[in-house]
């Protein structure tokens, strides 16, 4: 009776300790509880802009609104012209180059390839007023662009070819009056159409995200935690954090899961085991290109096509451009499942001038390094695009074509639908020689997944890495995964391992028993 009275007081104990680790738990504040109560909060403004006098006067230009501005922000013009927003490019240390500078002014993408010629189109997405079409930035504080990022009445608009200037039927006053932390939509209206339209680069950065659903991105959703763009990027002194992989080779100043949800974000210590070599992003972001298509694909060597002499568009069944007669053809992907790659955040770029080694295989414009024997490598999702851009055979280097121009006649593509000629106003205009030929090459770009992150519930589970039949890991071949990959040795090894294992049992079990007969039998003599 007092056995069974110390089992049952045994078993309560347990029951108790564990409800109450359990409620515990329940009550505890986790991280992930305490980020839900710190962006619930609505942040109040400390200042009513509409109320300062100087915001009175009737303005006219940007230049104007600028210069109020600058009247009691005293300090801003400095920290922004030292910014990469301002100067399209920063210092930058590249293995095999040492430390140069490195962005937009002379990095060659497989998009829109270049700035070079085109500054006046460019700047649409530049944060200054006076970017001329020799590119040129302007040293007057005044021409520094306030508006295009602290406007939140989301009516401000850069005019398209006009080096940076807005629309002039803008209400500066009313603009001037209601300016304040940037939102989404003062980031994504230069974020969400890089490459010349919607979505066109990024594949996880388009306009569904300026009042996203939870099914578009669980941390953006307007239903939800509504994350604002610089929440996670925050800024010091007009230096954003994160930097775009394209344009970025040092593994610093990058913006990260971690700064928020930490290492040990799991429940499941089997889980948080796999971040030691899987980014949040892999296993989170499943899908990209959610609520519309990205571009994939870009063929430049069909431009130029006419119709009656003049340049014509066609589409594909989403709506997007098939075709464009100044740009050649496209293919459009929705729902996609990602790439992926080892990565340890430093990158290559190709840069104007440098010679291709091989024209026989796809050049590769941002070589993203990484390996799984690199301690710092993890596996990252990736969107790769792939496009035919015009290079030179005889050099060896890519080309810069003059693409925008006012007028026919200036030798520019996108009037003249001339590659020779726009090859070599554009070549020229770079300080780049040119042979005199033109030809096409494929080239690939690698851009990271790290928005559209979905709810725990729809991410990527176990068994879609974990198998042989198309798993998702199917291209990272320089580690064994469990479930994924077959080794006749491990295989073999293992059956034979279980054989001798089930015959070493019998054994043993038969040795008992005689052992235990004869030991009876010993015993009843």
């Amino acid at each position: 009776m007092k056995k069974i009275i110390l089992i049952i007081a045994f078993i309560s104990l347990l029951i108790v300790i564990a409800v109450g680790s359990l409620s515990q738990k329940d009550t505890e504040p986790t991280t992930l509880m305490k980020l839900k109560e710190k962006y619930s909060r609505k942040e109040k403004p400390s200042v009513d802009h509409s109320k300062f006098a100087i915001l009175q006067q009737k303005f006219t230009s940007p230049q104007q609104v600028t210069e109020a501005c600058e009247s009691c922000h005293n300090l801003t013009a400095h920290q922004v012209m030292n910014s990469n927003h301002w100067n399209w490019e920063r210092e930058e240390f590249v293995q095999g180059r040492g430390v140069i500078y490195l962005g937009k002014a002379n990095a060659i993408n497989n998009f829109c390839i270049g700035t070079k010629g085109n500054e006046e189109s460019c700047a649409k997405c530049h944060i200054g007023l006076g970017l001329d079409s020799k590119g040129k930035l302007s040293t007057d504080p005044k021409n520094i662009d306030c508006l295009i990022c602290h406007d939140n009445t989301e009516s401000y608009a850069k005019a398209p070819e006009k080096g940076g200037a807005p629309l002039p039927t803008l209400d500066f006053n009313k603009i001037a009056q209601n300016v304040g932390k940037p939102k989404r939509s003062n980031c994504g209206v230069c974020h969400f159409y890089g490459g010349g339209g919607n979505n066109v680069k990024h594949g996880d950065l388009e306009l569904s995200q300026f009042e996203p659903s939870k099914d578009i991105d669980i941390h953006m959703a307007a239903d939800g935690m509504n994350l604002q763009c610089v929440d996670c990027h925050t800024t010091e002194q007009h230096n954003i954090s994160g930097k775009v992989y394209s344009l970025s080779s040092m593994n610093h100043n990058r913006n990260t899961c971690e700064q928020c949800h930490t290492t040990n974000p799991h429940k499941d210590d089997i889980l948080n085991e796999h971040t030691l070599k899987v980014a949040c992003q892999t296993c989170h972001i499943p899908i990209y290109a959610k609520g519309n298509a990205t571009k994939m694909y870009w063929d430049w060597s069909t431009a130029g096509k006419l119709k009656n002499g003049e340049p014509y568009i066609e589409e594909d069944s989403m709506g997007n451009h098939a075709y464009m007669s100044i740009k050649g053809s496209f293919v459009w992907e929705k729902n996609v499942r990602p790439d992926y790659i080892w990565f340890n955040g430093t990158a290559s770029h190709y840069l104007e001038g440098d010679k291709i080694q091989d024209t026989t295989k796809p050049l590769v414009l941002n070589q993203l390094h990484g390996s799984y024997a690199d301690d710092e490598s993890k596996i990252y999702p990736v969107k790769i695009h792939i496009a035919k851009q015009p290079y030179d055979p005889v050099n060896k280097i890519l080309i810069q074509p003059k693409l925008y121009a006012d007028k026919v006649g200036e030798g520019a593509f996108w009037k003249d639908f001339d590659w020779v000629k726009a090859a070599e106003v554009g070549m020229k205009e770079a300080g780049l020689p040119f042979s005199g030929k033109v030809s096409f090459i494929k080239t690939e770009m690698y851009w990271p997944i790290n928005h559209m992150v979905a709810s725990k519930e729809n991410s990527v589970q176990c068994n879609e890495c974990h198998t042989r039949d198309n798993s998702r890991l199917a291209g990272l071949k320089d580690f064994y995964m469990p479930g994924r990959d077959y080794s006749a040795i491990v295989d073999s090894g293992g059956k034979w391992l279980l054989i001798l294992t089930i015959i070493g049992v019998l054994i043993h079990g038969t040795i008992r028993f005689y052992s235990y007969r004869k030991n009876k039998k010993e015993v009843s003599k």
